[in-house]
């Protein structure tokens, strides 16, 4: 079975960019990269490498971790006939829609702390896109391909937790930057290599992984990944991100 595509991410970022009043040229000149490759990235004409990913997500507020998710009320276009999703609800309240989970009798679950544990089992069992497990089979990964050849494969979500738990692949020559610059972001990042060789760049020190290697560091320090083998690079990777 085909893994499953992520909603496109360029119609995402830019939705939180214009919610945030930046212009293009403004988001640009804030993570070093040209407004040009900021348009293709917003328009799908070009997909993002690692480093510029982490760069524009950080610029904007908004956790890799929700890339992966379905599209956002805001993002909707809408529902009926031109019906916001959520119409008339508090700005400060998610309304999800479940037909098989209606405690309020109108077909929404209204999330707020009472409301945690009912909503998780809710969005596993009625499939809108935020699966939480109990398993995640091959076949339901959501797949995430960026530029110079790096592959991200989600392997769990939990709502509301900013959590990358990510099966990543480094094809021959991909590395996460295409520019060779040291990326950072916020974050503890924990990796473990299941096969192939990766090259860590971790301040001025250089690691080579091979199979069986675990990684462990503060992802605000500088650092780069690269494949510089002729054989895929797999590993698991796993990242707590530092919201507010």
């Amino acid at each position: 079975m085909a893994s499953p595509a992520v909603p496109p991410i360029g119609a995402r970022l830019r939705a939180e960019r214009v919610r945030r009043g930046v212009s293009i040229r403004g988001l640009a000149r804030d993570i070093g990269v040209s407004a040009s490759l900021i348009s293709q990235i917003e328009t799908e004409k070009s997909s993002p490498s690692v480093s510029t990913l982490y760069a524009i997500s950080t610029a904007l507020g908004i956790s890799i971790e929700e890339l992966f998710g379905p599209s956002t009320t805001e993002e909707a276009a809408t529902e009926g006939e031109g019906e916001p999703a959520g119409a008339g609800e508090p700005a400060d309240v998610r309304v999800v829609r479940l037909p098989a989970f209606s405690p309020a009798g109108d077909g929404a679950l209204r999330e707020g702390p009472a409301a945690a544990a009912l909503l998780t089992a809710a969005l596993t069992a009625a499939g809108t896109g935020e699966r939480v497990g109990p398993v995640i089979t091959p076949g339901e990964r959501e797949v995430l391909t960026l530029d110079s050849g790096v592959t991200w494969e989600l392997l769990g979500r939990m709502p509301h937790k900013h959590v990358e738990f990510l099966l990543i692949t480094y094809q021959p020559g991909g590395t996460s930057s295409s520019s060779g610059l040291l990326m950072r972001h916020t974050g503890i990042e924990f990796g473990f290599v299941i096969s192939g060789e990766l090259t860590l760049s971790l301040g001025f020190e250089t690691h080579k992984l091979t199979a069986g290697d675990a990684v462990s560091f503060d992802s605000s320090n500088p650092h780069a990944y690269r494949n510089e083998s002729t054989e895929p690079a797999v590993g698991v990777w796993f990242v707590l991100e530092r919201w507010a």
